[in-house]
């Protein structure tokens, strides 16, 4: 049987998002992640925490929800992103520290603003930062835009053992072709990885218009500059249920990018990601 790692997705006490559901207290539970992973064959899943919204805690829940199902799931602290009082504040090293000796985490994530330029990335504070994730074997997982890549290619660089792993293909949209050619120069750092997923953030279509034919070029264009060995297939779950299934997240990358040979499916979809958790810190 083929393993099945999904990259990006959330679990959450209660749902973060307005307007709000009458299932508030369920519908982004750690519980219902394990069911979409039943139904959908999907062994193991790395949980991007995210302490929005009415969920100030989400590092700890995610924990205990490691704790409870190690071989399952995975999680990335969530540390000063652009939501949080102490985004790119002093103490970002301390902060890292904390979440290290605390809870079970391969890594942590870290959301640029979209009209930040990246040069914190390769700040004092950011350099100490990031020399503390390498030197513990933590995979950065980036929420970022095309024109902050230049910034991440130059930290790429400077800490050349840390794997970087870039979220929803890096933020293309299909009509920006600059933007496009940004993600696409990162794959000279052979340290960047990148997560086929959020195709609906990319696509000039409707969000619902499911297979999202228009960013098929963007996929394959990805494909082509990183390889198999460096892309992670990704739900976005349950974010992704505003638009699609959890099905149809496997799917369209699964079913739709038929471009992809199965020998290269079988790295996207769950190898390559399961070689970096390996390789990651020991929990």
């Amino acid at each position: 049987m083929k393993l099945i790692v999904d990259s990006h997705c959330h679990a959450w006490r209660r749902w973060p998002y307005e307007p709000s559901v009458p299932e508030t207290n369920n519908r982004g539970r750690v519980e219902q992640l394990l069911v979409e992973m039943d139904a959908n064959g999907v062994d193991q899943a790395l949980i991007v925490s995210a302490e929005i919204a009415h969920n100030p805690q989400n590092n700890a829940y995610v924990a205990a929800a490691v704790n409870e199902h190690p071989k399952r799931l995975h999680q990335v602290a969530d540390v000063d992103s652009m939501w949080k009082a102490t985004y790119h504040q002093p103490g970002a090293v301390r902060r890292l520290q904390a979440a290290i000796q605390r809870w079970p985490i391969k890594g942590f994530t870290h959301y640029l603003e979209f009209e930040d330029d990246g040069s914190w990335l390769s700040s004092e504070e950011g350099i100490v930062f990031f020399a503390l994730a390498a030197e513990n074997k933590l995979i950065a997982s980036l929420h970022c835009h095309p024109h902050q890549q230049a910034a991440i290619r130059h930290l790429a660089q400077r800490f050349p053992m840390m794997p970087i792993l870039i979220h929803h293909l890096g933020h293309p949209k299909v009509n920006d072709p600059e933007g496009l050619k940004e993600i696409l120069a990162s794959a000279k750092q052979e340290n960047i990885y990148i997560k086929v997923s959020g195709f609906y953030y990319a696509t000039a279509q409707e969000k619902w218009d499911y297979p999202f034919v228009d960013v098929q070029a963007v996929v394959r264009a990805v494909y082509e500059h990183y390889g198999p060995k460096r892309m992670c297939w990704g739900s976005d779950y349950p974010v992704s249920g505003r638009f699609i299934t959890y099905r149809q997240a496997l799917e369209k990358f699964r079913s739709h990018c038929d471009f992809v040979p199965p020998e290269d499916q079988e790295w996207i979809l769950g190898k390559t990601l399961s070689e970096l958790l390996k390789t990651a810190r020991d929990v």
